[in-house]
């Protein structure tokens, strides 16, 4: 059965906003596209296998495809002061008031909480707007910042589904987190807390030999990416 389109609001994230992706977002998209785990747990197309800006231009009309069909609301993170995009925040619906959230953020923008802004603020309009019951997110297990990450936006891990999911050419296991309404009136973090040392980029992290880090910038980090099952590769 068809689904409605939906529409995807701007919405406040403190020094962020979450709005519908632009054609001018395709710096964001190249920079995600050279970061070794993206691509590999999302429809970015990756730097090695021939980026372009066709295929870039491919990947923000596959986020308006999503609202269009109904299967989810993808936005781009911008920085308040320039509109920039720096990362990637999606809600898409499934059965029965529930909805899966995958998010990632840029290699320049890490360490900034826009992770953790992103995933606070589509939280809230999904359960105080949309009315759902139940949010899910699922993270690697080694994905330390980003298990924090979901721990500090008030998500409770509830646990671990093995070879849950082939990402590259691997079976990979998936921590499962939720977020309920209760959960989310007990939660009292901030995302704009001061970055925890621990998750400073770390280039022995990177997990793919064929990305080596650009020394003028800052070490890709992996660990700031929730896959989402519906940004899976395959359905590229």
């Amino acid at each position: 059965m068809d689904r409605p389109p939906l529409i995807v609001p701007t919405l406040c994230a403190g020094p962020f906003i979450l709005r519908p992706w632009r054609l001018a977002d395709l710096a964001v998209v190249r920079e995600a596209a050279a970061d070794p785990y993206i691509p590999l747990v999302t429809t970015v197309p990756a730097a090695s296998a021939g980026y372009d800006d066709a295929a870039g231009r491919a990947f923000v009309e596959r986020q308006w495809a999503r609202a269009a069909d109904g299967t989810g609301y993808s936005f781009a993170v911008a920085l308040r002061p320039d509109d920039r995009a720096v990362g990637f925040v999606g809600l898409f619906p499934q059965a029965d008031g529930r909805a899966s959230i995958g998010y990632w953020t840029a290699p320049s923008a890490r360490g900034r909480a826009v992770a953790g802004h992103a995933l606070r603020t589509v939280a809230a309009w999904a359960l105080d707007d949309l009315g759902l019951a139940r949010l899910e997110l699922s993270i690697e297990p080694w994905n330390a910042a980003s298990l924090r990450t979901a721990e500090r936006t008030g998500f409770r891990h509830e646990g671990l589904l093995r070879s849950h999911r082939t990402i590259g050419d691997e079976r990979r296991d998936m921590h499962l987190y939720a977020l309920l309404p209760t959960d989310a009136r007990e939660a009292t973090s901030d995302p704009r807390e001061a970055p925890d040392p621990r998750e400073a980029p770390d280039p022995r992290e990177a997990s793919d030999p064929r990305e080596a880090p650009d020394p003028r910038e800052a070490a890709p980090d992996p660990r700031e990416a929730a896959p989402d099952p519906r940004e899976d590769r395959s359905q590229r």
